[in-house]
């Protein structure tokens, strides 16, 4: 089959997408939440929204009724000294019309919480729990919100820029000798919070 049989339609994706999407999807949503949901500024095609934390959950079910059947992924930021420190990052995609948009939602350091979508887009199951493992972002009626890259006795969230570069072996006070040996893992019946420090710090041998 030829290229011209196989794609007998134009392909209609891509900036013309985006621009119907601007002209019709986005002033729809800040008419619906004119104090929740802004426009940002982007010099790149794809259209960012800023939306608030609390009107999170009704804009997505409203982009999920528009359409926006993949989300892509979700990541998080961090500002550290900006407030509000944190961002979770939304990408969305709605297929088959190509229409392509970003949320990004800002979350203070007092309480990082947001609700899950997961219920609403399966993909994000495993991205909130990165972003939650990594950042220490909550994600409210998670079904199950727990550590995916490290081990679940982890100490802190390695992604915040507040964290220490060596994790909790930076904390251990000594000569650079010392900080810097072998830190074995947490053994059966070390305390709770442990994972990372030296043998010594938890009263045996290296």
């Amino acid at each position: 089959m030829s290229p011209k049989e196989l794609y007998a339609r134009p392909y209609t994706g891509g900036a013309e997408a985006q621009e119907e999407m601007r002209r019709t999807l986005i002033p729809e949503l800040l008419r619906e939440f004119p104090d929740s949901v802004r426009e940002l500024e982007t010099p790149f095609d794809i259209a960012q929204l800023e939306v608030q934390p609390e009107a999170l959950r009704a804009v997505a079910v409203r982009l999920k009724e528009r359409g926006f059947n993949v989300l892509m992924d979700v990541g998080g930021v961090d500002y550290l000294p900006r407030t509000p420190r944190f961002e979770v990052v939304y990408h969305f995609v709605a297929i088959p019309g190509l229409w392509r948009l970003r949320l990004r939602v800002p979350v203070e350091e007092s309480a990082p919480e947001v609700p899950t979508l997961c219920d609403l887009w399966p993909s994000a199951e495993h991205a909130e729990r990165e972003v939650w493992d990594l950042f220490g972002i909550r994600f409210t009626d998670h079904p199950n919100l727990t550590r995916i890259l490290l081990p679940d006795n982890w100490v802190g969230h390695p992604l915040r820029k507040d964290y220490p570069l060596q994790g909790e072996r930076a904390k251990h006070m000594g000569p650079f000798s010392v900080r810097n040996r072998y830190h074995a893992p947490k053994r059966p019946g070390d305390p709770p919070g442990t994972c990372g420090l030296p043998r010594a710090d938890l009263g045996g041998g290296d």
